[in-house]
């Protein structure tokens, strides 16, 4: 910054005054405050505090801090800057060295009561603390923390599901809280105390965090009638009866594919048909046809509906799935830039379905394309068209500003 220690709070203190002229919540946080001298952040703490700073974040930027210091930081600040009762102490911690949880609740320990956090703990680098792992350290233990949390639990592992979905990152089966076998017991002793006491094994009920304890199978023999009340008890709702038909015409199709349905192949199903609902004024998948051969260049034809007009595109890649998007991108010509091309499986099997993500980039935006199939191919053509489509739609500015307006 090129500033000396006094220019800094001078300038921190003007910043505060600013910001309450505009609102009553004002939060300061100083960069890198971690690794921060203590002497020279308890000066400028108590300087904002006076300048009308309502919450002091203190983060730990680059993930450097253990827990014992971050914690013992923490309750020192509280302890030496003379008006720290006018504000919430609040953390913001990094996952370089993976300690970004445990930082965070040393820091609710030591009197913080604002943490910033996300969703399976999404960030730069190595991510940020993990919401859904703090949320349920300091529900489940009660006996230590000395404070609650306001969050419906039962809604993380849907947050979890949606955020995933948004974004084309999956969440590891092994994450806590919210991967796949966070509550599954393997070991022959472990199911055996599990069936006999609960408790033994399991410190928290999966029902509590938005995990379905019925996990009904659905199949091509299940009714309008099963398949609406499964909806319903997963959260989805229909906003008619079209639209109830159109989903369950959807899921005998994909009956007819796969054996087995679960509740991961019904929710895919829904976003799926949402991407597609959106493709009918657009780009829309007529048909696809590929072609592999051992020693042979992949090719691939595509026809797709553009409005009311078909046409077609052939073209050839690396294998089947790059020479179906070189073909589709033959017949657009969207020229965007792909960033990322992400596929996770929805559930176990050769006949599963397969999820693909598709992140285009085109002057400076950004979308992400889904698509779901049992045939991989088929999924990568659907995202990267539903992503063709959302760069298709005019951008619109949800909050337009005046000239002037701060």
């Amino acid at each position: 910054l090129r500033m000396t220690p006094e220019q800094v709070i001078e300038n921190a203190v003007k910043a505060v005054k600013r910001a309450r002229q505009y609102t009553d919540n004002v939060e300061f946080s100083p960069e890198d405050a971690g690794r921060s001298e203590e002497d020279f952040l308890c000066r400028i703490l108590e300087a904002v505090i006076d300048a009308g700073a309502t919450t002091l974040n203190i983060p730990d930027t680059v993930g450097y801090s253990l827990p014992d210091q971050f914690g013992r930081t923490i309750r020192q600040l509280r302890e030496r800057i003379p008006n720290a009762d006018k504000a919430i102490f609040s953390v913001h911690c990094h996952n370089d060295l993976g300690l970004a949880v445990a930082n965070s609740l040393s820091a609710v320990l030591n009197g913080a009561r604002q943490v910033e956090c996300t969703i399976n703990g999404l960030g730069e680098r190595a991510g940020n603390a993990a919401l859904e792992e703090i949320v349920m350290a300091v529900t489940t233990r009660k006996d230590v923390f000395p404070c609650h949390v306001d969050i419906d639990t039962r809604e993380i592992v849907a947050c979890s599901k949606l955020v995933s979905n948004i974004t084309g990152f999956p969440v590891q089966p092994n994450k806590a809280i919210v991967g796949a076998n966070a509550f599954a017991h393997e070991s022959g002793i472990h199911q055996d105390g599990v069936l006999k006491h609960r408790e033994t094994y399991e410190i928290m009920r999966a029902e509590d965090v938005g995990w379905t304890a019925n996990r009904m199978v659905l199949g091509k023999h299940s009714g309008r009638n099963a398949f609406k009340t499964r909806m319903q008890e997963l959260g989805i709702e229909f906003e008619s009866e079209a639209q109830l038909n159109e989903s369950f015409a959807r899921f005998k199709d994909l009956a007819d594919k796969k054996h087995e349905i679960y509740d991961e192949d019904l929710q895919a199903l829904i976003t799926d048909a949402a991407a597609g609902a959106a493709e009918e004024e657009g780009v829309h998948l007529v048909s696809l046809k590929v072609c592999a051969e051992t020693g042979e260049v992949p090719t691939a034809q595509v026809t797709v509906r553009i409005d009311q007009d078909e046409l077609t595109g052939t073209a050839s890649g690396g294998g089947v799935v790059d020479a179906s998007l070189r073909a589709i991108e033959s017949v657009v010509n969207e020229d965007a830039e792909l960033l990322l091309y992400s596929v996770n499986n929805i559930t176990t099997g050769t006949d599963a379905q397969g999820e693909v993500t598709v992140r285009l980039e085109k002057g400076g935006r950004i979308v992400n394309g889904q698509g779901a199939d049992t045939d991989i191919v088929i999924a990568s053509a659907k995202a990267y068209i539903n992503a063709v489509n959302k760069l298709r739609v005019p951008r619109q500015r949800m909050h337009p500003q005046v000239a002037g307006d701060v």
